[in-house]
């Protein structure tokens, strides 16, 4: 037995996986259609490294994270500088707009990204250590009007994918100047539930009493069921700027829910903080999720600026669309059934000219029989089968099939291509 026989297949990294051919067209399909309303609305497409220092994970998603204590992928290169596959994308775009020094042209920008991001956790439907995410970022805008033109995206991203059934949660997480009441409260109720909480989250109750609302252990979410609200804390500024939030979405007709659980756990989060959840695979849970981070530029170095964002969970909405209607393979224009070599080394070259010519072309190289090309053909799906033998070649016609007819004509030969560009065209 020889030495390959023997060896072990190479199977895929646990948590990982291929999208194939029959997956890839509805992926190519939803990021045809995400980057088309994203221009459609002024945004930019950039597009970032797949990895980065350590710190700037660290400093922008904060150290007492899951993320950033469990989940991450890091590790020292050979001069013994950390670097980690990027968990998010985020950060990047804020350590982009920072180093190129954008907001000293036109502080204002808008940005899209889709890729692949990289956690180590525990690898179940639907989440992977490799997955994949459509993210949008505005720059330079305060006015409650970024937030709602988010959502409104999100939402009308979902319309144009057929993902009916979403409704927004949205919060308001405050600002520094009213946020420390809101904590102080919480704090008091954090205390009286120690002994219900998970070991994380009492770690976390005094450094970040935040973090406890978001997490989703069981026994946490019941004992903070009576947590109190932020949203009864706000400042005048940040009331104004959620009802600003809240009435144009129920003025666009944008369904969406008050979740007071809704928060995220760093200092630089303010404001409006949503989630876009939906019932396609049963339970809510969510497909898209992001808020206001007004201090995060600034707190990675960059200029004082306001900015907000999102990230959609592609392989999770993938999976939600192809439960509904899956899209199909496009199938070739045209199949070419060669007899003989001749006839295959001249359907080659008419296979070349035609697909320079946007024309989908399929054909078997192998020496197979008429028979055997047709079913191909039907497999396929072709719309059209061109017929060519040695026969034929000698005879200066070929003969064009419409497979859903039956109906036949017979082509010359000279002028081939131009009379299949115009008939398939």
């Amino acid at each position: 037995m020889s030495q390959t026989t023997n060896q072990k297949n190479i199977q895929l990294i646990r948590g990982f996986k291929d999208i194939l051919p029959g997956e890839t067209e509805l992926w190519q399909h939803i990021e045809r259609t995400a980057i088309s309303l994203f221009e459609d609305f002024g945004f930019r497409e950039i597009r970032i490294p797949i990895m980065e220092k350590t710190e700037l994970f660290a400093r922008s998603i904060g150290e007492d994270t899951d993320i950033v204590e469990k989940e991450m992928y890091t590790f020292a290169d050979r001069r013994g500088d950390m670097l980690t596959l990027r968990p998010e994308a985020t950060a990047s775009i804020c350590r982009a707009y920072i180093q190129h020094k954008m907001a000293a042209q036109d502080p204002v920008r808008k940005f899209y990204t889709i890729g692949p991001m990289f956690r180590r956790e525990r690898p179940q439907k639907g989440r992977y250590r490799q997955f994949y995410q459509i993210d949008a970022e505005i720059f330079g805008v305060a006015a409650p009007y970024a937030d709602i033109k988010l959502i409104f995206m999100l939402r009308t991203l979902f319309d144009r994918l057929d993902v009916t059934d979403t409704t927004a949660h949205i919060n308001s997480l405050g600002c520094p100047a009213c946020r420390p009441r809101f904590k102080a409260a919480l704090a008091q109720l954090l205390s009286e539930a120690a002994p219900k909480l998970c070991s994380d989250c009492n770690r976390r109750k005094d450094r970040n009493p935040l973090r406890v609302m978001d997490c989703k252990v069981p026994g946490c979410r019941e004992a903070m069921a009576g947590a109190p609200s932020i949203l009864d804390y706000l400042c005048a500024d940040c009331r104004a700027h959620f009802a600003t939030v809240t009435d144009t979405l129920s003025r666009l007709g944008v369904p969406f829910e008050i979740d007071k659980q809704l928060v995220r756990g760093l200092d630089y989060y303010t404001r409006t903080a949503f989630e876009i959840q939906t019932g396609a695979l049963g339970a809510q849970s969510a497909v898209a999720g992001g808020g206001r981070y007004d201090g995060l530029v600034e707190s990675l170095g960059g200029p004082a600026t306001p900015a907000i964002g999102f990230a959609i969970g592609f392989d999770r909405l993938a999976e939600i669309i192809a439960a509904g209607a899956p899209v199909t393979t496009r199938p070739p224009d045209l199949f070419i059934a060669a007899l003989g070599e001749t006839a295959r080394r001249q359907a080659f070259e008419w296979s070349a000219a035609l697909g320079v010519a946007g024309i989908g072309v399929s054909m078997v190289y192998a020496d197979k029989s008429l028979k055997a090309q047709m079913k191909q053909a039907n497999r396929q799906n072709a719309g059209r089968v061109l017929i060519v033998g040695e026969s034929e070649l000698a005879a200066g016609t070929v003969v064009l099939r419409d497979m859903a007819s039956k109906s036949q004509q017979e082509i010359p030969v000279k002028g081939l291509i131009d009379h299949l560009v115009k008939a398939l065209c």
